[in-house]
């Protein structure tokens, strides 16, 4: 993982260095912040492009309005801010953090009415999030024993930076299990989310994702359910069981990190019918080409508008 040697940071280019914070400040002691992961990538004619940039910056706003805070640059700061990062570290496929959060200030738990406000973005590059063997043949999962918090205990439209606790301690118990990533229910018991993932299933021809009730609205989500609907599949927004999701026909992940990525076990069973038993399936398989070819600008038809140009 290459790190950029330049970062953004409060309105300049800095060498990542001289980008400093205080131990004083109140986000690295209550997690009050948000953060974006955004996808450049090269483009097929030449140069690097960010995919759906202002979608996610438009996230990023939310994210800050639901905890309250101020972001001190428009949006058109942050577009030209990304895109001059990723030129400062001559990058054309990088992945993109930007991240704002509550600054040094009062440490009591409440900042203040107005509390400063850092913001930074920095870039890497970074390959397949799961493995590229994850992608290829397809990624094994386990259902959690941690549980996402209940919609009013976190606020699960906001990308924000302290909640992810909760995945990092699915993430790493999965891990020590032997499996690639954790996949968690909600305080009901129905399926929500991987740790930084969206989760659809194949069953008889339709698709279904959990419902945006207890999970963070991927944009890679979004982009998918605009193409399937587009190629006429049935999409369904609804809660499943893990029983429901262990006879599926196909799973597959999304992410900005993750992309497209295939499932083919889960808490030791293998997914899929006869013919593609633990395998990608053909609705994952074409998924996973038209994203990677949709990203870098070589289906001009479709989602040429969602590109904008590094240089």
């Amino acid at each position: 993982m290459a790190r950029g040697s330049q970062v953004w940071y409060n309105g300049k280019i800095l060498p990542v260095e001289n980008a400093k914070i205080s131990l004083f400040t109140h986000g690295l002691h209550y997690g009050v912040g948000a953060f974006e992961g955004i996808r450049a990538y090269r483009q097929k004619k030449g140069g690097g492009a960010v995919f759906r940039l202002e979608e996610h910056l438009d996230r990023l706003y939310e994210s800050c309005k639901i905890l309250d805070i101020k972001i001190p640059y428009s949006r058109a700061d942050l577009v030209e801010a990304c895109l001059a990062t990723c030129r400062a570290n001559h990058f054309e496929e990088c992945y993109i953090r930007p991240i704002v959060f509550i600054a040094d200030g009062p440490l009591g738990v409440n900042p203040g009415a107005e509390p400063p406000v850092d913001v930074a973005i920095l870039n890497w590059e970074w390959g397949q999030y799961l493995g590229a063997q994850g992608v290829q043949e397809g990624t094994r999962l386990k259902i959690s024993s941690f549980v996402r918090p209940h919609v009013n205990s976190a606020m699960t439209k906001g990308k924000i930076t302290g909640q992810y606790v909760n995945s990092v301690m699915a993430k790493r118990e999965a891990i020590a299990a032997g499996f690639d990533e954790a996949l968690l229910l909600d305080a009901d018991g129905f399926l929500t989310e991987g740790s930084g993932e969206n989760l659809f299933m194949v069953k008889d021809g339709i698709i279904k994702t959990t419902a945006l009730t207890s999970i963070l609205n991927g944009i890679t989500r979004q982009t998918v359910m605009e193409y399937l609907e587009h190629k006429g599949y049935k999409i369904e927004q609804t809660r499943f069981t893990r029983d429901e999701l262990w006879c599926a026909d196909e799973i597959f992940l999304t992410g900005t990190a993750a992309e497209i990525t295939p499932v083919k076990e889960i808490d030791y069973r293998l997914i899929g019918k006869e013919a593609h038993l633990g395998k990608p399936g053909p609705i994952t398989a074409e998924l996973k080409k038209t994203y990677h070819e949709m990203v870098r600008g070589n289906l001009p038809d479709y989602g040429a508008n969602w590109l904008t140009m590094i240089n």
